[in-house]
């Protein structure tokens, strides 16, 4: 046999089929026309809720234990948070019913020093619950809008408080309405009294608009302020009782360019948010006028002598 016509190509083992790109090609061509006809005729529709429905107990299967874990995470982080809560109110309850035991002593022994110096029983304050409505319009403010005015008995300087202390004082009274004004308004003062040291002072609201907090203004530099120190009213402006919370002491910076010291102090009450509140009357209408002096009458003046 001539060399010419033997096959240089070895023979294949197994049998080739179709070639790589024309496979390529083809289903691509299949891909694109499913794509086609699920878009414009939901050919495939019933196909994929048939396997849908078939793999949802092997879904659920798997899904399993990721839900269980999920759950045992927050079941235990809500045992703790419980009882971490539990412990708290515990610890609140104790303190009331220490409190409570010697309420009935410390009263006994105020009236009977009241008795002894001569003084007067203080003033029980008349009040009234409201609901707050809304915040005022304006955004450079801090106020708020009550459901009480002048027909429920509300004057102009009544002091407001919620369950944790002063919030503020009634600035305008309409016949259905009050505004009031809080404690962190740059425009709002108010008289208040260290509780540990026993120093007066005067709070005002923080002049910066986005700060829910007081400012303990005019102290002195060297002044016994501590942070945590609690401030409660003192009284004597004639419009808050004596000894309602206002704030606490929360920075206190001692500047040697400055002959006072930059007191920020954080309010008790709940400024942002408060919907219920209690509006007392100014102590100034419960207490009596002051008297009159009259005056002293000059010499006689002599008439002329005959």
């Amino acid at each position: 046999m001539p060399l010419g016509t033997l096959d240089a190509t070895p023979p294949p083992f197994f049998r080739q089929g179709p070639s790589a790109l024309s496979k390529l090609t083809f289903f691509s061509a299949l891909a694109l026309f499913l794509m086609v006809a699920d878009a414009r005729f939901e050919l495939v529709k019933p196909l994929r809720v048939v396997l849908a429905t078939v793999l949802y107990p092997a879904q659920w299967l798997a899904l399993r234990p990721v839900l269980w874990t999920q759950d045992g995470a927050k079941y235990f982080e809500s045992l703790k948070v419980a009882q971490a809560e539990q412990e708290a109110a515990h610890r609140k309850l104790e303190l009331q019913s220490l409190r409570a035991n010697q309420v009935e002593q410390l009263t006994l022994e105020n009236s009977r020093l009241r008795q002894l110096l001569g003084l007067r029983e203080k003033l029980t304050t008349p009040s009234q619950t409201a609901q707050v409505l809304y915040d005022a319009a304006d955004p450079y403010t801090r106020k708020v809008i009550i459901d009480r005015g002048l027909l429920d008995g509300v004057l102009a300087g009544s002091p407001v408080l919620d369950e944790n202390g002063v919030l503020g004082q009634v600035t305008r009274v309409y016949p259905m309405l009050s505004e009031v004004t809080l404690v962190t308004d740059r425009d709002q003062a108010i008289p208040v009294l260290n509780t540990r040291t026993g120093a007066r002072g005067v709070a005002f609201g923080d002049p910066t608009l986005r700060a829910n907090a007081l400012e303990l203004r005019f102290m002195a530099a060297n002044a016994d302020v501590q942070t945590g120190d609690l401030l409660t009213t003192s009284g004597v402006d004639g419009v808050y009782p004596a000894g309602l919370p206002v704030a606490r002491v929360g920075k206190v910076e001692r500047r040697v360019d400055s002959a006072f010291a930059r007191i920020s102090c954080l309010p008790l009450a709940l400024v942002s948010g408060v919907e219920h509140v209690l509006v007392l009357k100014p102590v100034n209408t419960q207490v009596a006028p002051r008297p009159t002096v009259e005056a002293a009458p000059g010499p006689l003046k002599k008439g002329p002598k005959k």
